[in-house]
């Protein structure tokens, strides 16, 4: 493969992506949010805010801090702050319900959680009194954030700070800046929850040297850094995905305009207010906003539109948006190599343009190749297979898992991403679709297991498997369920167990009763064919369009 060279130090803080505008534009804008313009100056007070108010409440190197709350300057600010400290960031998705909180603090053991306590409809307080107590055993102290009505002092046993009564000694806490250790840019950073083969996910672990690098390299590759151009974040900083735009924003020098949730009406009005050039997101994301957007050619000011391709019928849409001269462009990316890893060019065929994977951002410090998947043996251009990556970005294992990590990179340093692909002549990557059976909802990757073990722990559920169907040309959840027959049970009953547990996007749309599920042999036993399943679910779905009756299989 071939692909341009760009020279970068590996050991870079994240912290240089603002020292770097601190030097040169100081009171250009950094961030737009709510209206409210931030500079690099401004933003660069923040951080050192924070850190301080961080110091103040005895993180130091080396700590995990759980951050629990919805986009904007000020998470980004607590997340360089605990760079800056040399602590580890656990970003916890807004979306998530008890059940995943409770896994995902049991697993990464913070010492602090930052938490707001509501946003529009969603109650996290509320949220956080299910989880369990005994996954919070290392957590010391909650930081509340925004108006509370009885203002505790505690929650789920865990002494609670309410921050709009914080107040510390800022000598002190300026003397501990000065006389604290330097931190290590290739230690843990952040930890990116992923699907995994149980019923929770992994905790993928990044460096600092990897963000800052990757961050560089995207604004470079993808046209940040060119005079004009600006970002809507749209994704949630929680996410690969989201985070690693809005660093690449930073590194670019092109401001970004926050979006705390998506709206596609107020996303294409803002395109079009401030003259957004690149937006990174879901082909969900894209139909909300440009079927929000009128004209023939609704964003002129539009450079790059990344997407991420998670449904089977977004081609003649996208092909339709580029009649219109919306420059929608495949992407391929995961927490294991950063999310907008690679992009397809503009100068392909449209055809071309719109698929999944193109050319990696780090030019030829990446390295791609496809693996048989049976045989084990490498493949030529156009044969498809596993993908493999080495990269800059590669992460550095899975947070107390050093099986799943061993199983995951190969000998010789590459990341076996689960994905099938294939390289064209150019070198540049076509993905395909997943190896195994996760799936993609809400622009993240879910396990079908985690979903399925919440259903499990109904009374009178024996069994339950979860495929994904298009639905509205969104891919929805629809759920299998083998009970006792004893009347327990029903569609309501599942689906109110999952609304309680999971987020919104992983509760089931359709719940079909079923005897028995179909199988195949394998070498390991009987095992659920989960395509079959979505045929089932699929021929349910058309049977309840062309003749509305009660479900059932």
């Amino acid at each position: 493969m071939v692909f341009g060279s760009l020279a970068m130090s590996d050991d870079r803080l994240l912290y240089e992506l603002i020292a770097e505008k601190l030097a040169v534009v100081p009171e250009a804008f950094a961030f737009i949010e709510h209206e409210q313009s931030v500079s690099y100056r401004q933003f660069d007070s923040l951080i050192r805010e924070q850190e301080a108010w961080l110091r103040h409440l005895g993180i130091t190197k080396g700590d995990v801090v759980a951050v629990w709350m919805v986009n904007s300057v000020g998470w980004l600010a607590t997340y360089f702050a605990l760079c800056r400290i040399g602590a580890t960031l656990e970003p916890v998705n807004t979306r998530f319900k008890s059940h995943e909180v409770s896994y995902i603090l049991g697993k990464a053991a913070p010492r602090l959680l930052i938490m707001q306590a509501r946003f529009r409809n969603i109650d996290f307080v509320e949220i956080f009194s299910h989880v369990r107590p005994e996954d919070l055993g290392a957590l010391e102290r909650i930081i509340l954030l925004g108006d509370v009505d009885d203002e505790p002092s505690s929650l789920n046993g865990v002494p609670v700070t309410i921050a709009t009564k914080l107040s510390f000694d800022e000598q002190a806490s300026a003397e501990r800046v000065r006389s604290a250790e330097a931190p290590d840019p290739n230690a843990v950073s952040i930890l990116f929850s992923t699907s995994g083969t149980t019923s929770g996910p992994k905790l993928v672990m990044q460096t600092q040297a990897n963000l800052v690098c990757h961050a560089h390299y995207c604004a470079q590759s993808y046209g940040m850094d060119q005079e004009g151009a600006a970002l809507l974040a749209v994704l949630p900083f929680c996410g690969a995905f989201g985070l690693n735009a809005a660093l690449a924003a930073i590194a670019g020098g092109c401001p970004a305009i926050l979006m705390d949730a998506f709206d596609g009406a107020e996303a294409a009005a803002l395109v079009r207010k401030h003259g957004v050039s690149h937006i990174f997101g879901s082909d969900e994301l894209y139909r909300k906003m440009i079927d929000a957007a009128d004209g023939e050619r609704p964003f002129p000011s539009a450079r790059m539109f990344g997407f991420g391709a998670f449904t089977s019928s977004f081609d003649d849409y996208a092909l339709a948006a580029w009649a219109r001269d919306i420059p929608l462009l495949g992407l391929y990316g995961s927490s294991e190599v950063l999310a907008i890893f690679s992009a397809q060019r503009r100068d392909m065929p449209v055809r071309h343009r719109i698929e999944g994977g193109g050319q990696p951002a780090a030019g030829e410090r990446a390295k791609i190749r496809i693996r048989d998947t049976e045989s084990g043996a490498l493949l030529t251009d156009g044969e498809s297979g596993e993908i493999e990556i080495a990269s800059p970005s590669n992460f550095i294992g899975y947070l107390n898992d050093p099986t799943a990590t061993a199983k995951a990179v190969t000998d010789d340093g590459y990341f076996r991403t689960g994905d099938l692909g294939y390289l064209r002549e150019d070198g540049s990557l076509v993905y395909l679709s997943r190896m195994g059976d996760a799936i993609r909802l809400g622009g993240f990757l879910v396990s079908p297991s985690e979903i399925e073990a919440v259903i499990k722990e109904i009374p009178g559920v024996l069994d339950a498997y979860i495929v994904a169907v298009e639905i509205g040309n969104t891919p929805r959840v629809v759920a299998f369920v083998h009970d006792d027959q004893s009347g327990r049970v029903d569609q309501d009953r599942v689906v109110a167990a999952a609304k309680a547990h999971l987020a919104a996007f992983k509760v089931p749309h359709r719940v079909w009763f079923v005897d028995e599920y179909p199988v195949t042999q394998s070498a390991n036993g009987l095992k659920v064919q989960r395509g079959k399943l979505r045929e089932i679910a699929e021929h349910n779905l058309a049977q309840e369009h062309n003749e509305p009756r009660a479900l059932g299989s």
